[in-house]
């Protein structure tokens, strides 16, 4: 059974984490969650964390933030970002080597990078005039959004969406993705 990690972000509500924790109830899911982090006690997520019942850590921003994700999920066979929006230290990058995973709101490699993130990456899709968009899980690495392809998912543009609208379809993608690309990599 692999050891799954969560590392969230200071403001966001947790519903990739919540979606993971979902797939792990499943018989044949290949993982449970034995850590979700974030740098913040007061973080959405960590309170859904609370709820779900899943072990949870704070690590705070600072000089020993590196070192405390490398303790934190020490023993993990896979670090899923959920909702942590900074780059993640290569340190950490290199304790799990292509073991660490972040899913995005488009198809990368479009739309992505810094900045890109959120009702932003909807917004620019729909002004870009996409007839598709979808979600993207990837390896992290130290540069935003540029790493390896592990699955992606699409659905329409459709005339008259809102970024909104766009980003109800492509979350409820996200809560499909994330645990078919954790049992991708806890399988290989």
């Amino acid at each position: 059974m692999g050891r799954i990690g969560i590392l969230v972000g200071a403001k966001g509500r947790g519903g990739n984490m919540a979606a993971i924790a979902t797939a792990c109830c499943e018989l044949a899911f290949p993982g449970r969650i034995v850590q979700v982090v974030s740098p913040r006690s007061d973080a959405p997520a960590i309170a859904r964390a609370h709820g779900l019942g899943l072990p949870t850590r704070v690590v705070p921003y600072g000089p020993d933030f590196t070192s405390g994700l490398i303790e934190a999920f020490s023993g993990c066979d896979v670090v899923c970002l959920a909702g942590f929006m900074r780059l993640v230290p290569t340190e950490l990058l290199n304790a799990h080597p292509r073991r660490v995973l972040n899913i995005h709101p488009a198809l990368l490699p479009k739309f992505g990078g810094k900045g890109m993130f959120g009702m932003h990456v909807h917004e620019a899709v729909i002004a870009a005039r996409e007839r598709e968009s979808g979600c993207t899980v990837h390896v992290v690495t130290p540069v935003y959004d540029e790493g390896e392809v592990i699955v992606q998912r699409r659905c329409p543009v459709l005339p008259g969406d809102s970024a909104e609208d766009l980003a109800a379809r492509v979350t409820a993608l996200e809560h499909e993705a994330y645990p078919e690309a954790i049992r991708i990599v806890l399988g290989s």
